[in-house]
């Protein structure tokens, strides 16, 4: 190794290396720490000075040129017949001090706690949201608001209007919280942060009836899945218009609709049963029957069931928004 490291500087590197037989790397692992720290590169020719330097910082600081940018001051000096240097010049030396940062106050958003929500039963979690539907000419659109119950998935109250409003939506609430029999303290109810669901009417009416309400995250969609999935589910259905003629042809659809998901429709988040089963307490019995059922077919054939005895699926103990990161669900759980 000693004697390609002395060879080196006569034939190159890779011939002595190649003349004494080691290998490159290990020349360059043994002579890197003789060759000391690297020397600093000597300055460019045409760099500035520390008194130009100086210069320009001292006319940017001055109470004249304090408020202006560095195109100003340029162009201002050379008016006056001075020049100290170009305008990309201004700003690496004034970098060079850290004072190019942003001088305006800026407008900093909170950080916003990502929503984790619990429901165990109906009546305890509503998510609700608005969505589009499209009128008989172009730009004209309906409003559907709809308010889901995330355990049951049951469609617990909705209207079409013409319009987004929040005296509108407070009217829903109220009414449907009327309808299921809200008491204070029970509900908690979820949304995204449009103006309608952040609005004050809404705030007060759910304050007055003891309802904690949640928001979603901004620009958060998997913030509220629940009416996100629900409106996905009608506007994949076949029947679902282009458009509607007018809103009474919206509010007929939403109605065969809503009594097609609540009555009709299976869910496999709650056991493959429709809403109103799980809503109004009827999953016990309907599994009670499909017990009945699949025992009925395990004793004429228990051969096909290699298995053993089948059983009905299960609905979920607990539905999340946001389950926590630490939370481990019991085997079957969701």
């Amino acid at each position: 190794m000693d004697a390609a490291i002395q060879m080196a500087s006569a034939v190159g590197v890779s011939a002595a290396c190649q003349i004494a037989g080691v290998p490159r790397s290990s020349f360059y692992r043994k002579a890197k720490p003789r060759f000391g720290p690297k020397p600093r590169p000597a300055p460019h020719p045409r760099a500035l000075g520390a008194a130009e330097r100086t210069s320009i910082l001292e006319v940017c600081h001055s109470s004249r040129f304090t408020d202006e940018a560095p195109a100003t001051i340029v162009a201002t000096l050379l008016d006056e017949g001075t020049y100290l240097g170009s305008e990309r010049t201004y700003y690496r030396v004034l970098a060079a001090q850290g004072e190019t940062t942003e001088r305006r106050r800026q407008l900093t958003h909170p950080a916003y706690a990502k929503p984790e929500l619990l429901a165990t039963s109906a009546n305890e979690l509503w998510s609700w949201d608005i969505t589009d539907l499209k009128g008989p000419a172009k730009w004209t659109r309906f409003k559907l608001y709809w308010i889901l119950d995330v355990y049951s998935r049951y469609a617990v109250g909705w209207m079409v209007a013409h319009r987004e409003s929040a005296v509108l939506a407070e009217r829903l609430i109220a009414e449907t919280a009327a309808k299921q029999q809200i008491q204070a303290g029970q509900l908690t109810v979820h949304a995204d942060r449009g103006s309608s669901m952040k609005s004050r009417p809404v705030a007060l009416l759910l304050a007055e009836l003891g309802v904690t309400k949640s928001h979603s995250r901004p620009h958060t969609s998997n913030d509220n899945p629940f009416s996100e999935a629900g409106f996905k589910t009608m506007k994949y259905r076949p029947n679902f218009p282009a458009r509607f003629g007018s809103i009474q042809d919206a509010r007929a659809f939403c109605k065969d609709f809503f009594d097609w998901y609540n009555a009709v429709h299976r869910h496999s988040g709650i056991a493959m049963m429709t809403p109103e089963q799980v809503h109004y307490g009827r999953a016990g019995i309907v599994n009670e029957r499909r017990a009945k059922v699949l025992a009925e077919a395990y004793n004429a054939h228990p051969e096909r069931f290699v298995r053993g005895m089948p059983a009905p699926a299960e609905l979920p103990e607990a539905v999340w928004i946001n389950p926590p990161l630490d939370l481990h669900f019991p085997e079957g759980g969701h």
